[in-house]
C-alpha cells in the first residue's frame, strides 16, 4: 500500500517538474534566431545592398575588376551587361553581376 501511494506522488512530482513553464521554454529558439540574424542575415543583406549601389553608380570609364578575376575598364553598358576593356582595342562582355568591386581612378594607369 505505501509503495503505491510513494509510485503515485513521484510520478505526479515527476510529471511536473518535466514540463517547463510558459515562455522559458522558447528561450533558446529566441537566442539561435537572434544569433542567426546577426551573424549570417544581417551581414549578406549589408553586401546585398552595397552591391546594389555599386551596380547603380557604374558609369562608363570607371575601373572594375569581376569575379573572374578580369580587371577592365567599362567601355559599355547595358541593361544587364556591361562591356569591359580589358587590352587596347579589345573588349568583353560580362554580366553587371560579375562586377564585384570598383577600383580606384588610375589603378589601371594603362591597357597594355
Amino acid at each position: 500500500m505505501i509503495s503505491i501511494a510513494y509510485a503515485q506522488e513521484v510520478a505526479a512530482t515527476g510529471a511536473a517538474a518535466a514540463q517547463p513553464g510558459g515562455p522559458m521554454q522558447y528561450i533558446p529558439f529566441i537566442l539561435i534566431f537572434v544569433f542567426v540574424w546577426f551573424m549570417m542575415i544581417r551581414p549578406q543583406m549589408k553586401r546585398a545592398k552595397e552591391h546594389k549601389q555599386l551596380m547603380a553608380s557604374l558609369q562608363k570609364g570607371d575601373e572594375v575588376l569581376t569575379q573572374g578575376g578580369l580587371a577592365g575598364r567599362v567601355s559599355k553598358l547595358g541593361e544587364s551587361y556591361v562591356a569591359l576593356e580589358v587590352l587596347s582595342g579589345a573588349e568583353i562582355l560580362v554580366q553587371r553581376s560579375a562586377i564585384v568591386l570598383a577600383l580606384p581612378k588610375g589603378t589601371l594607369k594603362s591597357l597594355p
